[in-house]
């Protein structure tokens, strides 16, 4: 059968993630790429938080403290993530080729036209939206030191040497804190465009699921061996979903409570620096570039965990909605077992104590504006 629709192929959107990867040295073979991830390791994932935040402890006024904490805590936080998550990229492999088989699953023109015009349009979406928010946020930053006042440092930071000694040693510490915060982006974006990517995918399949589960039984001129055969398949691939959901659980226990964290963190002195320390245009823009940053560094992420929840619930209705009407005891009572299976709630949580949806992203929402009503009361 000739369908119009692209074969679904989960890889196709993971290809810009696993260049991030390549694009720091990881995993590759050649000799070239091992040594630049051995300098990446130690110059930026390492070195570059730290010296972030032993420069806060130099700091001598509480509006320079507040100026560098933002950043020192995204760059620590960035660094947790990454470590997490090649930590965990054996288990990231796993999860691909068990959507690779799921892609498999769909066969019929209906299913991939969903595929390719909902889930792997999403998720496009939400790994370009990241580069250009995070580019963004990098550009304002970089403008401030190339047209503010004096000779300051990117971010407040401690070096083993006088910065200010000469110009050339300035513009040197300056280039470095370009480089390694351009570094930790990209770290970054591998960190937070694969958690909203794969639950996007994951939610897509649920949804082929359904329709698949929805179809069972309304083709009269199939024997009922064939039906039965649709059952089990289907049945399968629920199994696969869960192990996916499982393997989810274990890749995103630390890293997303670290996402967290540092969202928390940002998104509240970042409104303290708007309000009290932002001395020019370019450092209300890079603030203000900075928040949405960090708002769309959550959302995405919380907006999909909750659509996976809300696809798995709809299984259910979908298994009773199939046509079992003259199907013997036994396919029914598979049929009643696999729908007892999914009525249990799923939800993948950070750190086994915050589920990741929308209530979390609110609640992060709540307080950043009840931190903001103080600041608002503190500055009258």
């Amino acid at each position: 059968m000739d369908l119009s629709s692209p074969v679904v192929r989960s890889e196709h959107i993971y290809r810009t993630y696993w260049l991030y990867w390549r694009l720091l040295g990881v995993g590759g073979e050649h000799l070239i790429l091992q040594i630049l991830d051995i300098l990446i390791t130690i110059f930026v994932t390492f070195w570059y938080p730290i010296h972030l935040i032993v420069g806060l402890f130099y700091e001598t006024t509480l509006g320079d403290v507040c100026k560098g904490l933002p950043i020192t805590a995204a760059c620590f936080f960035a660094s947790f993530k990454f470590v997490c998550f090649r930590w965990k990229l054996e288990e990231i492999r796993s999860i691909e080729g068990l959507l690779l088989e799921l892609d498999q699953r769909a066969l019929t023109e209906e299913e991939r036209a969903f595929f390719d015009r909902n889930t792997q349009r999403e998720a496009n979406f939400v790994w370009k939206s990241f580069i250009v928010a995070y580019g963004l946020s990098n550009a304002t930053a970089i403008a401030t030191v190339l047209f503010g006042k004096g000779h300051k440092l990117l971010y407040p930071a401690w070096f083993p040497y006088d910065v200010q000694a000469s110009e050339q040693i300035y513009w040197l510490s300056v280039s470095y804190q370009i480089a390694g915060v351009s570094l930790q982006i990209l770290q970054n974006l591998a960190n937070d465009s694969y958690p909203p990517m794969t639950f996007c995918v994951v939610a897509g399949h649920v949804r082929l699921l359904s329709m698949r589960l929805n179809r069972m039984g309304y083709k009269r001129e199939l024997p009922k061996e064939t039906v039965v055969r649709e059952l089990v398949d289907n049945i399968e691939d629920h199994r696969k979903l869960m192990k996916i959901v499982q393997l989810l659980r274990s890749t995103m226990h630390l890293s997303q409570l670290g996402q967290f964290i540092s969202s928390g963190i940002n998104i509240s002195i970042t409104l303290v620096n708007i309000l009290f320390f932002a001395d020019n245009n370019f450092a209300m823009t890079y603030y203000g570039v900075y928040f949405v940053a960090m708002l769309l560094e959550l959302f995405p992420c919380c907006y999909y965990g909750t659509l996976i929840s809300v696809e798995l619930n709809r299984l259910t209705d979908s298994i009773f909605s199939s046509n079992w009407v003259g199907m013997d005891r036994g396919y029914c009572r598979t049929l009643l077992i696999f729908m007892q299976l999914t009525l249990a709630k799923v939800e993948i949580k950070a750190g086994g104590m915050i589920g990741i949806s929308l209530n979390a992203f609110f609640a992060t929402i709540r307080m950043a504006y009840s931190f903001f009503t103080v600041a608002m009361s503190l500055r009258k």
